[in-house]
């Protein structure tokens, strides 16, 4: 199949001669076989023309969940894959957060086959330990071999430091990152929110800063200590991202993430007792809001998720104290980080992490395997319940104004628009 996409302004700062500049892009065999001013047409050629259309690398998330298998209530994998592709991922890293836990090579191999024929690439991870207890080391080696490209126990807290130090120390092997969820649950077994002035006022149970802070100060410890590849899934908190800076000035090899809603809404949303945005981490002050901004812009936060938890109604539906922790994110992210960064930063952003996972980065150039999201960042996009992909509706961006419009996605031989 021939793809021609016309008139579109590319994004990708690794190709300085291209970056902001309009041009067509010849596609052949799932291959980029040329970039111009213009490139004619032949009858076999399909051609891709949209309204202000932009291009870029095709977009990375590491931290999705689905699921499948055991709870296809919350969403299917065949569906979530559809909901990523048609909101312009390529490539999602999957959440361990299923029924069986993915910790054996045979359950990496299950969700590789059911996803494989998907546009958009699924990459799963194994957990830390077994069954996401935390008490013994799952079967790493054998997941990886099989597919895994990280290890996590989501938002499990790893409590026993010398599982993190052996999963760290074990690892380092085969070069696979480790999350750690920055929580200790142990200070807040039953918070509900950030702990401020709206929990007081709403006199629920507060989540302070410092869980997280502790959490990270005791985990860098050990990475230092140890080696290997630390990442540290949706940090929240500023005293995070002081604490991360400073682990990567001395040289340790920690990467983390901020969940987009994160970046957007502020604790004062759960003042009518809304459990849609019931998330862990909890939504924070205005004071951690900025300095997550600030730290993404700095580059101190490396990715941005969108921290994907589809949710069934009745989970959320109920007194806000027994009500899940969870949102969705795939359909509303370029939209959050478009509005507030504009298409150049936030297509730069979507675009990393593939290699702190051991893929291959993904360019525009000739010669380079397709792999590219096209989309209209002038466009006004506004969420409804009517308009949403995802089976499940626990987002926190219904009926918000954004900027942004996904046409769609190419990866290798494979479309989707």
């Amino acid at each position: 199949m021939k793809l021609l996409i016309k008139s579109a302004t590319i994004i990708d700062k690794s190709q300085a001669s291209l970056h902001m500049q309009q041009r067509d892009i010849l596609i052949e065999k799932g291959h980029i076989t040329s970039i111009g001013k213009r490139i004619s047409a032949d009858k076999k050629v399909k051609v891709v023309e949209r309204e202000n259309l932009y291009v870029s690398p095709g977009w990375f998330d590491s931290s999705v969940s689905f699921g499948e298998p055991g709870y296809e209530e919350r969403e299917t994998l065949a569906n979530g894959l559809e909901v990523a592709g048609r909101s312009g991922f390529t490539g999602i890293v999957l959440n361990t957060n299923t029924q069986p836990h993915p910790d054996t090579g045979g359950d990496i191999v299950f969700l590789k086959e059911t996803a494989k024929s998907h546009c958009t690439a699924l990459f799963p991870m194994g957990t830390v330990s077994m069954e996401s207890r935390g008490k013994a080391l799952s079967e790493m080696f054998d997941m990886h071999s099989a597919g895994a490209v990280a290890f996590s126990d989501y938002k499990n807290s790893l409590d026993d430091p010398n599982l993190l130090k052996l999963a760290l120390l074990y690892t380092q092997n085969f070069q696979s990152p480790v999350y750690s969820f920055p929580q200790d649950g142990q200070l807040n077994p039953k918070g509900q929110m950030h702990e401020g002035e709206v929990s007081l006022k709403l006199g629920l149970r507060g989540i302070p800063a410092l869980t997280e802070s502790l959490r990270v100060a005791r985990d860098l410890a050990i990475l230092e200590y140890t080696g290997g590849k630390l990442h540290i899934p949706t940090i929240s908190t500023g005293a995070a991202v002081r604490l991360i800076d400073a682990a990567k000035k001395k040289g340790l090899d920690v990467s983390c993430s901020v969940a987009v809603h994160h970046l957007w809404h502020t604790d004062a949303a759960l003042d009518g007792f809304d459990s849609v945005f019931k998330t862990l981490p909890p939504l924070r002050d205005k004071g951690e809001v900025k300095a997550l901004l600030k730290g993404l812009r700095e580059g101190v936060i490396d990715y941005v998720t969108s921290d994907h938890c589809p949710l069934d109604v009745e989970e959320k539906r109920k007194e806000f104290d027994q009500a899940a922790f969870g949102a969705l994110g795939l359909e509303e992210t370029f939209g959050v980080l478009n509005t507030l960064f504009g298409p150049e930063m936030a297509a730069g952003i979507l675009g990393r992490g593939r290699e702190r996972f051991g893929l291959e980065k993904t360019t525009i150039e000739a010669g380079q395997q397709a792999n590219l999201t096209l989309f209209n960042p002038s466009a006004d996009f506004t969420l409804t319940p009517k308009d949403m992909l995802s089976t499940s509706s626990n987002s926190m961006f219904i009926d918000v104004p954004l900027m942004g419009k996904v046409y769609g996605i190419i990866r290798g031989d494979k479309t989707l628009f």
